[in-house]
């Protein structure tokens, strides 16, 4: 089972509220017969608007890993393609004021969390990785905390989901798999399955 207890890595700021998924990934991207490529995409029509000034586009936040947002994060439609271009583009981890429902939903299946805090600690959070985006982030689902350098706050994400991180049973098809053996003696008991017995 892929468990998630923490995620270490440098930060990268998008700040505005309300920022919906037909920003992060524009319709014409989801003609894609697979996911391949899209974090390439990723928020494509702001940064052609920004001329290079967008977060994702500026050499100090390449490789970041924790994205740091604001108050309903992926609202809009529920196309799964936002956060595939997210975490193809190198999110592992998002921390925010607030997720749009549906957007979280898709990110728990992909084993990307994402946790709450309050608008003062985000935008604190924002602010210093502005000012040093050298420094490390630390987003830990055990203890609850968000640690950026010396500081440290409180975060928050439903027991469900965080269950299914620590876990690992967030991963559907992992789980699958590592039950092979089980879900394939109980099918060999299914009357419907037994379809060549019949008759």
């Amino acid at each position: 089972m892929n468990e998630v207890h923490a995620i270490t890595g440098r930060g990268i700021p998008l700040v505005g509220d309300d920022i919906d998924t037909d920003r992060i990934i524009p319709a014409r991207f989801l003609r894609c017969v697979t996911f391949d490529g899209l974090g390439e995409q990723v928020f494509a029509d702001d940064r052609a608007q920004t001329e290079g000034q967008h977060p994702f586009d500026q050499p100090q936040y390449q490789g970041a890993e924790i994205l740091v947002v604001n108050r309903n994060f992926g609202c809009g439609s529920s196309r799964e393609h936002a956060p595939q271009a997210i975490a193809r583009w190198g999110i592992k981890g998002l921390i925010g004021e607030s997720f749009a429902e549906i957007f979280f939903g898709n990110c728990v299946a992909m084993g990307v969390p994402c946790v709450t805090a309050e608008a003062d600690i985000v935008k604190q959070l924002q602010a210093s990785v502005q000012a040093d985006p050298q420094l490390s982030v630390k987003l830990d689902l055990g203890e609850m905390k968000v640690y950026c350098g010396d500081w440290e706050a409180a975060i928050a994400m439903n027991e469900g989901p965080r269950q299914m991180f620590l876990s690992g049973t967030w991963d559907a098809c992992g789980q699958l798999v590592a039950n092979a053996d089980a879900i394939r003696a109980t099918a060999t008991h299914l009357p419907y399955l037994n379809w060549q017995q019949a008759g």
